[in-house]
């Protein structure tokens, strides 16, 4: 049976909230984050702001540098927590096959119930419209045959979007796509991509599978597939979770703890949504971080007794680099939970690692 998956994505969500609850954010540049006095970092922020080339987990300082006027309010996890229940609560009605992502974003395997009336493009028409009406809120929707056609075109058209890939397009749509919408492909391998003359899917296609080894790894064997609109990843709404983390990759390397400490500030608030979401606060039995070196050699630290706390985190981290000192390419933070399960309250979500895509 060909799989219909619709992928959910909120616009500028923590954004979105604060200017439903003071309309006098509307219209203006602003953004949800830490004070730039504090070192703080931006959670997210509004398609105004994005104008100024503001983005996400970009330092508060460096953001107020490039769009003096922009307004900056403190996160309030609490209403958004709020708010992504109720659009769980939305999906639930029409399908129980639901991976969440993060608070605001998620897929839904419409597959058994989409037919004849109830087509998966009028599913994602009623779940946009109910929760614009329920939240005064916008989401913008993908839909296709499997879980990375409808990512991408969830952002297709971006904000209150909805872009349908049919069958009989995927074909031509994934040809034309930028390598840099693979899942995966970050700045630093989109530049070696480049430089082989791979700028497109269509690119890809040209090389052999051996040659795509050779030159990525085992990551090639996914660029082989995404260029071709291929993946047969199901979308897994549960598992008994061993732990939860999040993790950053630089474009640039960051030279040692003067410089990532608004970092972690950023890395810790997508941390404690994961959690919070996965209600998993008392299954934690110790925290952990990664740090990748610019010679790429991984070093891990774990204690038993740290939880999450953010000060646990800076003193493994700061640990974690004594061990070679140099400059580091990825920060990753997390926690492990008890291997029996018996924490867990609900459903899981399957996913449980990488940083927030707050769009």
């Amino acid at each position: 049976m060909q799989r219909k998956i619709i992928h959910i994505d909120a616009d500028c969500f923590y954004a979105a909230i604060e200017m439903r609850d003071k309309p006098e954010l509307r219209g203006i540049p602003m953004a949800v984050g830490g004070s730039a006095e504090r070192r703080g970092v931006l959670t997210t922020c509004n398609y105004e702001a994005r104008a100024f080339g503001v983005r996400s987990a970009m330092p508060t300082a460096q953001a107020m540098r490039l769009c003096p006027q922009l307004t900056v309010v403190p996160p309030q996890m609490h209403k958004y927590r709020e708010a992504s229940k109720v659009m769980r609560g939305i999906f639930a009605n029409f399908t129980e096959i639901i991976e969440p992502l993060s608070l605001d974003e998620a897929y839904l395997d419409v597959s058994e119930i989409s037919d004849g009336e109830l087509t998966a493009t009028r599913i994602a028409k009623a779940i946009r419209q109910h929760v614009r009406e329920e939240l005064d809120i916008t989401v913008s929707a993908g839909v296709s045959v499997n879980k990375f056609i409808a990512k991408v075109a969830s952002d297709w058209h971006k904000p209150d979007g909805l872009t349908v890939v049919p069958p009989d397009e995927v074909d031509a749509f994934v040809a034309a796509l930028s390598v840099k919408k693979i899942p995966g492909v970050g700045a630093v391998t989109a530049e070696k991509m480049h430089r082989y003359g791979l700028r497109t899917c269509a690119d890809i296609r040209a090389w052999s599978l051996p040659d795509l080894r050779r030159r990525f790894g085992k990551f090639g064997v996914v660029l082989h597939e995404r260029a071709r609109g291929r993946d047969d990843r199901p979308v897994q709404p549960a598992r008994v979770r061993k732990s939860i983390s999040v993790e950053r990759t630089f474009t640039e390397d960051v030279s040692g703890p003067a410089e990532w400490v608004p970092i972690i500030e950023q890395l810790y608030t997508n941390l404690m949504e994961r959690i919070e979401s996965a209600k998993a606060w008392d299954g934690i039995t110790k925290a952990f971080i990664k740090l990748k070196f610019n010679d790429f050699t991984t070093t891990t630290v774990e204690r038993v007794g740290t939880k999450a706390i953010e000060t646990d985190f800076h003193q493994l981290l700061l640990e974690g680099w004594q061990r070679r000192s140099q400059p580091v390419r990825l920060i990753g933070l997390g926690v492990r939970l008890m291997e029996d399960g018996e924490w867990a309250s609900e459903r899981l979500p399957f996913t449980d690692s990488s940083a927030t895509a707050d769009a």
